[in-house]
């Protein structure tokens, strides 16, 4: 699911049940849409608490969609990760995909993130 807050400056990404390619490629054009509507310096928010599992081939989405972040000027980047063992890779994906002046920051819980955000 993807929603995009102009008000907060904030685009939501949030990982469910059991992800493929095939449901992602219409989240990354809702994504591209939400990245549209958003200024430079934006934040983006993922929220990985209800991911079970996400198929090797989202991979190559989930880096045209962090390069794609990162060309609209994305300032920081808030993760939801209660489970350790369900970042699948993100932290990683990060180095090679958001530039070093991107603030990525890991949180266990909603209200650690919304700290985070500082909302």
């Amino acid at each position: 699911m993807v929603e995009t807050d102009l008000e907060r400056d904030l685009l939501t990404v949030t990982y469910c049940g059991h992800v493929v390619a095939e449901e992602f490629g219409p989240a990354l054009k809702e994504i591209e849409e939400g990245l549209g509507k958003l200024q430079s310096g934006f934040r983006l928010l993922t929220d990985l608490g209800g991911l079970e599992a996400m198929d090797v081939a989202c991979a190559p989405l989930i880096d045209e969609a962090m390069d794609l972040i990162d060309c609209r000027g994305v300032s920081m980047v808030v993760r939801i990760v209660p489970d350790p063992r369900k970042d699948i890779g993100f932290m990683v994906m990060s180095l090679f995909h958001y530039g070093p002046q991107v603030n990525v920051v890991t949180c266990e819980t909603a209200e650690e993130a919304q700290r985070a955000l500082g909302d």
